[in-house]
């Protein structure tokens, strides 16, 4: 079938040229330190001592940010996932598309904080709430970046109503689960921990379900 070109003013991802490969490399670094600085929490304990009882303690008292540092890893990675299973499908990206991403990484960005706050305040549901907020507005800027794609045709491959209704459902549902946590922060954190532990799994599931349209974009004609 013969695609429509990309819309005008849009950055194909072959052809002169490295405008789609920055944005895809850009991405790909700003998780990578908001990865990175995760850790930056985490900090051995300032005692001197050769007891390991006494050690064996220290390091239990900063459990929490142990951790909040896997959790927020398992997570962002989770969506740095997605994130690059989307740009697999693209064909080409515009200034809409790069400007919607570049809001997106800016929350990205700001995860280690919202991470932080839940090491450090981890009975608080305030806490709990501003890292679910954070992270639905990720998954949410996912949604529109999706329809952008798919109504400009940057899509590399033409979609089928079916698969379009998929990638809305699976950029969508973990939305409603963030925002599902914060009221389930208020009755109890662990509830609200366990709530965002389920997208992992169930991206998997997701994953496992992907239509062909989806899941092998390399195969098709770019042009």
């Amino acid at each position: 079938m013969n695609r429509p070109p990309p819309p005008r003013g849009s950055y194909r991802r072959e052809g002169p040229g490295l405008e789609f490969d920055r944005v895809s490399f850009f991405s790909d670094a700003v998780y990578a330190i908001a990865m990175t600085l995760l850790v930056v929490e985490l900090t051995p304990p300032d005692i001197v001592t050769s007891d390991p009882l006494i050690l064996i303690d220290a390091i239990l008292e900063t459990w929490t940010h142990i951790f909040g540092f896997f959790l927020g890893f398992l997570l962002l990675g989770r969506y740095w996932l997605a994130h690059h299973d989307f740009f697999a499908t693209l064909r080409s990206v515009d200034r809409t598309l790069i400007s919607i991403n570049l809001v997106y990484l800016a929350f990205v960005a700001f995860m280690p904080y919202a991470v932080a706050m839940i090491s450090e305040h981890e009975s608080n549901p305030i806490a709990f709430a501003i890292f679910a907020i954070c992270m639905a507005i990720i998954s949410g800027l996912e949604v529109i970046m999706y329809a952008i794609a798919v109504r400009r045709g940057h899509m590399r491959r033409e979609l089928s109503p079916e698969a379009v209704r998929f990638g809305y459902l699976a950029a969508g549902v973990p939305v409603l689960i963030m925002l599902l946590s914060v009221p389930l922060a208020a009755i109890g954190t662990t509830l609200a921990l366990l709530s965002w532990l389920v997208l992992i799994p169930l991206g998997a599931l997701m994953h496992r379900r992907v239509p062909d349209e989806f899941r092998h974009p390399g195969s098709d004609e770019v042009n």
